[in-house]
């Protein structure tokens, strides 16, 4: 599409002053698909909202004066009555001067005369003709159009319905092809909207509006926010936003200086820390005691051996016992030996405690660490304000649009959530379950100066570049950037993928001096870029889970609704205006309200002024309670 320039521009211009227009934020995939949407029995409230709320900027109502907030082109009645004016003024007796000697007339003073003339005839001619071929050639009605009543007094009234705020358009763009710099730069887009072949109504505008090409809908709407820029209410909006910054800076230095001073206090209480330290260290384990020679005595193997014993002895047998000497106290070294043993492991268990435990601490260590975590938390307080204040900053940032950098191609990169704009658009926005504005990274190709004196650099430059490098600056420059080549600023491209957006930063060199401040910018911004990305793709490609979860919690009721299933899958139908319902009570493409007369308030109930207590009432009756029933207990 040939304009995305302009549609990236209104997008960004209507989302930024959204507050100044009175309209909830919106997604850049929400205004492209408006702009391409067309029927004669569905409206677009978000292509209707942009459309009347940018007009309301340039026209005051008559409830506020009507006055016009820009300055445009005089049209040709006003001229007439000037002129008319101008030959009321000459025709009034004017005293004649008194004559002058006439000098003599020379032959070189009369060729001048006759030269000063013929050359006063050709310029009358030449600006003569241009005035009868445009009286003579009419191509639309738009004129025709603004004779019951002007374009300016209908936008007063606020007339939008029924094709009102489309020949309101049609006005304009006639007014405005009356200036000198037009020069015909509005004539097709009045050829589709007055055609000479229908009849000059409101219809008419309406009707051709909905047939209107979408790059021809894009210059208009881009045409309209040029001239809001003009206005009072977007300057003072823009003041406002700059002392607001102002403000925000300031604070931010407090806070900056804040943090600055606790992390000298941590970094002294550290240094004191590591002085009390070792005092406080817990003591390092003792080592077990070992035999002189080595030899480890292995008690399981001993126990193992009397066990054996012991099952020898108790065997079974066909033979009569054995009358020999018992072993009588072999039971009793056997328990000996492991009461030993439970002992031992008793011990170790009890030194293994002690070595991991911490001897108890001092009081000024305890106090010390203490007073660390406090300066800690207030670091990061601080941390967290100059944070929110960034944050402040970047949204209020609203004159004009950060870009993020160049290449080594001298290709512009935008992400048109860098500044002016929260990063999800407005929270209580319609559709602000998207969580997301634009979703992209857009690219645009180099400006002319640059892509001349670069990329399309002088034969015998480009000769040297080709000997020392092997290939030219514009085949390379097509080799890098792959399939989707810009070659000026009238072509733009997009990455919408964090994949892609990964490769991006991985392709960058950051030697480079253009790159170097693209690559900080796209790793500073990375995360919230990537997020961005991926709300986009659950709100494009929402899963079934969330389909039928939206369905079952929207409910509407139907009755005396006709269904229309062939736009139902437009995700710009879903949104609304609910800052101008709020705000102004109505939508800007509806008449305002009649204000009901305000009720009479209410008189305020009579003061009842209590007696005042002294000091010994106040305690008895504190003394005396109120019993179960409110009644109190006499004593």
């Amino acid at each position: 599409m040939e304009s995305v320039g302009p549609l990236l521009e209104s997008w960004d211009t209507l989302n930024v002053y959204c507050e100044v227009f009175k309209l909830d934020s919106f997604t850049f995939d929400d205004f492209y698909e408006a702009m391409q949407f067309t029927s004669e029995d569905v409206e677009c409230e978000l292509f209707v909202e942009v459309h009347c709320a940018a007009l309301k900027l340039l026209v005051n109502s008559e409830a506020d004066g009507g006055k016009i907030n820009v300055q445009l082109p005089e049209m040709e009645h006003d001229s007439d009555e000037e002129s008319d004016e101008e030959e009321s003024v000459a025709a009034s007796p004017t005293p004649e001067p008194e004559p002058q000697p006439k000098g003599r007339a020379t032959r070189s003073s009369l060729a001048k005369a006759e030269a000063e003339a013929a050359r006063q005839a050709e310029l009358e001619a030449e600006n003569a003709e241009p005035e009868e071929s445009a009286e003579g050639i009419i191509s639309n009605r738009a004129a025709e159009m603004q004779i019951e009543i002007g374009w300016i007094d209908r936008l007063r009234k606020r007339d939008f319905k029924n094709g009102g705020w489309q020949i309101i358009i049609v006005g304009l763009l006639h007014q405005l092809s009356k200036g000198n710099r037009a020069m015909g730069k509005y004539d097709h887009l009045l050829d589709h909207l007055a055609p000479l072949t229908m009849d000059p109504t409101p219809e008419t505008a309406r009707l051709q509006y909905v047939k209107l090409d979408v790059n021809l809908r894009i210059a208009i709407l881009q045409q309209i926010c040029v001239l809001t820029a003009e206005t009072k209410a977007v300057r003072a909006y823009m003041e406002e936003c700059s002392e607001q910054m102002t403000g925000f800076r300031k604070e931010k230095i407090v806070h900056q200086r804040e943090r600055k001073q606790h992390l000298e206090d941590l970094r002294l209480l550290n240094e004191e820390r590591k002085i009390q330290l070792p005092a406080n260290l817990p003591p390092s384990p003792v080592p077990e005691n070992k035999t002189l020679n080595g030899d480890i005595r292995m008690a399981d193997a001993e126990e193992e051996v009397h066990d054996s014993i012991d099952e020898d002895l108790n065997v079974d047998t066909d033979e009569d016992p054995h009358q020999g000497r018992s072993l009588r106290r072999g039971l009793d070294r056997a328990v000996e030996r492991k009461r030993k043993r439970e002992a031992e492991q008793e011990k170790k268990e009890q030194a293994e405690a002690e070595a991991k435990t911490h001897p108890k601490q001092s009081k000024q260590f305890t106090k010390l660490m203490k007073d660390i975590e406090k300066k800690q938390r207030l670091v990061k307080a601080a941390e967290d304000e100059i944070a929110i204040l960034d944050n402040d900053l970047r949204e209020a940032d609203c004159p004009r649009t950060r870009v993020l950098g160049k290449d080594r191609f001298w290709n512009r990169y935008y992400w048109f959530e860098r500044n002016g704009m929260p990063y999800g658009g407005l929270p209580n926005s319609s559709t602000a379950e998207a969580g997301y504005a634009n979703g992209r990274i857009w690219v645009q190709g180099p400006d002319e100066l640059e892509r001349v004196g670069y990329i399309d650099m002088k034969p015998e430059w480009q000769n040297e570049y080709v000997n020392k490098f092997g290939i030219t600056v514009p085949d390379r420059k097509k080799m890098e950037e792959g399939p989707t080549n810009v070659f000026s600023a009238h072509q733009w491209g997009y990455y919408d993928e964090p994949e892609s957006l990964d490769r991006l930063i991985a392709w960058l060199d950051t030697r480079g001096i253009n790159e170097v401040k693209l690559h900080k910018e796209l790793k500073l911004y990375r995360d919230r870029i990537a997020k961005n990305m991926e709300k986009r793709k659950e709100y494009l490609n929402p899963t079934e889970e969330k389909s039928v979860d939206s369905g079952t919690n929207k409910r509407m009721s139907t009755r005396k609704k006709e269904q229309h299933n062939d736009h139902a899958a437009h995700h710009c139908l879903s949104w609304h205006n609910t800052m101008a319902l709020e705000e102004l009570g109505h939508l800007h493409s509806e008449q305002p309200r009649a204000r009901k007369p305000a009720k009479k308030a209410a008189p305020p109930p009579p003061v009842i002024e209590e007696e005042r207590q002294t000091r010994s009432e106040g305690k008895t009756k504190k003394e005396k309670g109120t019993g179960r029933q409110g009644s109190r207990y006499n004593f």
